[in-house]
């Protein structure tokens, strides 16, 4: 039985990701030597481009299977992870986000090293603790189906059994017949 893959949610992401995003990279821009020089070219007109733009690309569906997003200006990230590989979604809120009113989803996913960067995050979803109550019982649908095809599976390994002994006796039976 094939499960369809039709789209379960589709996030809307909170307009105030652009004023938070504006305000975060002049942080970092303030913070940096070289960014200091940067900052008002950021403030006055660059960062409101780019805010606007990040905001306009970002995108995000929930399928039965799995889930998918869409970030980035220059460079475009498109990442779909299955919903199995999903091991934890994490909510984050910082004195930034919550001031703006934002969360961002961490993804954890299975086979992800230790020190390895985590580029599964989205910010500003709304109705985000939503998508992560969908997300994890729609994991948890899909492994016990996964389950209940494996166990019905068990019949194939009594079957296989059965034949791993008949060549056990068509191999002894062999044996005898062959002349000393």
């Amino acid at each position: 039985m094939e499960i369809s893959n039709q789209v379960l949610f589709k996030a809307k992401f909170n307009e105030l990701v652009k004023p938070y995003m504006l305000l975060y990279m002049a942080f970092l821009f303030f913070v940096s030597v070289i960014g200091i020089v940067l900052l008002p070219f950021w403030l006055l007109g660059v960062g409101q481009w780019w805010s606007r733009h990040y905001y306009e690309k970002l995108e995000c569906e929930l399928t039965e299977k799995s889930i998918r997003f869409k970030k980035g200006i220059l460079v475009q990230t498109e990442k779909t992870i299955p919903l199995e590989n999903i091991q934890d979604v994490t909510f984050v809120e910082g004195p930034l986000l919550k001031y703006f009113h934002l969360c961002i989803l961490k993804f954890e996913t299975a086979g992800q090293s230790a020190g390895q960067a985590n580029d599964m995050q989205l910010i500003g979803i709304v109705n985000a603790e939503e998508l992560r109550n969908l997300i994890l019982s729609h994991r948890e649908k899909r492994a016990h189906t996964k389950n209940t095809t494996t166990v019905s599976g068990s019949d194939n390994t009594v079957v296989l059994n059965e034949i791993k002994d008949l060549l056990g006796e068509i191999k002894i039976i062999l044996q005898n017949q062959k002349p000393n």
